[in-house]
């Protein structure tokens, strides 16, 4: 894989070992322009680093590293440019099939300050080892479930709660049905899929994820009430 226009930028932004303001401006614009996906980010960011290693055994290693910050945070959406004043970017995926799953890995995989996960049941060992690497990162972990199917078979609540997760199930003859969650406040994740292997594998169901802020601060103050109300 491989994309001329990004590669140049990474190779002409590195020659001055800095990535200045207009310059984070023309790499975010190029990104959206060619419509890069989470698989090309990963690339890009592989190539920044790959490009860094080359350089930085000279007399230039501190400034190399402060260029490679600059770019992976560009790559990651983590830094606010010019260019855009928002990021409203969506993207919906199916099942049966991997789509969902991959989409739940790589948000968990990218994360780095917090996760809050409001989902009905957990049951995909896969996603559960994926939870319990991204708690390992020190990333706060918060959990919402449903307390009948935390004691069906195969529920990993109990395992989340050995692995020092902070998790919390309704008690009411009701079922808390939600399946969201939001990756560090900013990104929202949505819809029917349950995080099983049979919704995998076998069931017609969907996942929204949208980068739109106003729907993470909603779905935010949505789990905290959840989250106060279940304490």
């Amino acid at each position: 894989m491989t994309n001329e226009p990004l590669d140049r930028i990474l190779k002409k932004t590195l020659e001055d070992y800095k990535l200045s303001r207009s310059e984070k401006g023309v790499l975010q614009r190029t990104l959206r322009e060619l419509g890069v996906d989470d698989q090309q980010r990963s690339y890009f960011r592989h190539r920044a680093f790959e490009l860094a290693r080359a350089e930085v055994l000279g007399p230039q290693a501190h400034g190399v590293l402060d260029w490679l910050e600059a770019v992976v945070k560009v790559l990651d959406a983590g830094e606010t440019v010019d260019v855009a004043s928002k990021d409203d970017r969506s993207e919906a995926y199916f099942s049966p099939g991997d789509d969902c799953l991959r989409a739940i890995a790589g948000l968990l995989n990218r994360t780095q300050k917090s996760v809050d996960i409001c989902v009905f049941t957990i049951t995909d060992n896969r996603i559960s080892d994926d939870i319990v690497e991204t708690r390992g990162r020190g990333v706060e972990v918060r959990i919402i479930s449903d307390n009948d199917k935390s004691a069906d078979f195969g529920s990993d609540i109990e395992r989340f709660e050995r692995a020092g997760i902070q998790v919390v199930v309704d008690n009411s003859e009701h079922h808390m049905h939600h399946k969201f969650a939001i990756f560090d406040r900013r990104i929202t994740l949505t819809g029917s899929y349950n995080w099983t292997r049979s919704a995998a594998e076998y069931n017609e169901e969907n996942i929204l994820v949208t980068h739109d802020r106003r729907i993470a601060d909603r779905f935010q103050q949505e789990f905290e009430r959840l989250w106060k109300k279940l304490r």
